[in-house]
């Protein structure tokens, strides 16, 4: 669970998550703006509109994104982060394909974790 190879997996995944989860938060101005098409703006003007729904996801993305690069409750962090990455994989298979490969590499990094910390979880199926 903490070898070098788990740690860097789990610092990077931690940093692009507080990086991503900031962007929504406080909009960063030196960012390119990406530009939706078709109902995948549509998804995403409807979740910014209820006011709410960005925030929380943000804070969600920088709440488990400290925990993983400060290595606590990393197992935690996973399950909590599992229907995060699932559905943004989701959303860019469906409708925002060009962003398919950081997609595919979140939940790469997540599934590998939860692999790497599978004794934790282990009793949950048992």
């Amino acid at each position: 669970m903490n070898s070098s190879f788990t740690k860097i997996i789990r610092t990077i995944l931690g940093l692009g998550l507080l990086f991503f989860g900031l962007s929504k938060l406080f909009h960063f101005s030196f960012l390119p703006t990406h530009i939706y098409t078709d109902d995948a703006a549509r998804f995403i003007d409807s979740l910014s509109d209820s006011g709410y729904i960005m925030y929380v996801v943000g804070v969600f993305e920088v709440a488990i994104g400290l925990m993983l690069v400060i290595g606590k409750w990393v197992p935690f962090a996973l399950l909590l982060l599992a229907p995060i990455s699932v559905n943004i994989l989701l959303f860019h298979l469906f409708l925002d394909t060009p962003g398919l490969l950081i997609a595919i590499i979140v939940i790469l990094l997540n599934v590998v974790l939860i692999y790497k910390y599978w004794s934790v979880y282990r009793p949950l199926f048992t």
